[in-house]
């Protein structure tokens, strides 16, 4: 990958807190939620409920598509990111708490990030499969294609 787009597509990533996923439900439709998110690199982490319908979508289905993006007053200052990922249940203790430490640098405790139960909730480590970076700086519509190496 570009040195220059993959530092641009860390920025965007640093940049933001929120994301939107879309799991795959049972009767094939996309469920589109929005999560709270870390990273570590290109590698992303999101937690959920057990009892969540995202969760029951991922332990069939751990294919996801997600969404990361700016929300300027002008179009032509969008940029974000389009990713084809999957996503994976983390039970690695030293990287649920590594993610973990980061989450509450990201969403500090007096932000709009509310404390959770750990053990009642799911860590998810997002490993991008295809990433399309949005830049509307370069004009209307611009967009990159970068199939991600497993490296």
């Amino acid at each position: 990958m570009d040195h220059n787009l993959k530092t641009k597509i860390l920025e965007i990533l640093d940049r933001h807190r929120l994301m939107s996923v879309a799991t795959n439900r049972p009767d094939g439709w996309p469920q589109a939620t929005t999560v709270g998110y870390v990273n570590i690199g290109l590698t992303l982490y999101f937690w959920c409920r057990p009892q969540s319908q995202k969760a029951d979508n991922l332990t069939r289905d751990s294919r996801i598509s997600l969404t990361i993006a700016d929300d300027g007053s002008d179009p032509m200052t969008i940029a974000g990111l389009s990713m084809a990922a999957e996503a994976k249940l983390e039970n690695g203790p030293a990287e649920i708490s590594k993610a973990t430490s980061l989450l509450y640098l990201k969403f500090p405790v007096h932000g709009p990030f509310r404390a959770f139960d750990h053990n009642e909730t799911l860590v998810y480590r997002v490993t991008p499969k295809v990433i399309s970076v949005v830049d509307y700086t370069k004009g209307f519509g611009d967009t990159e294609l970068i199939i991600v190496d497993s490296d």
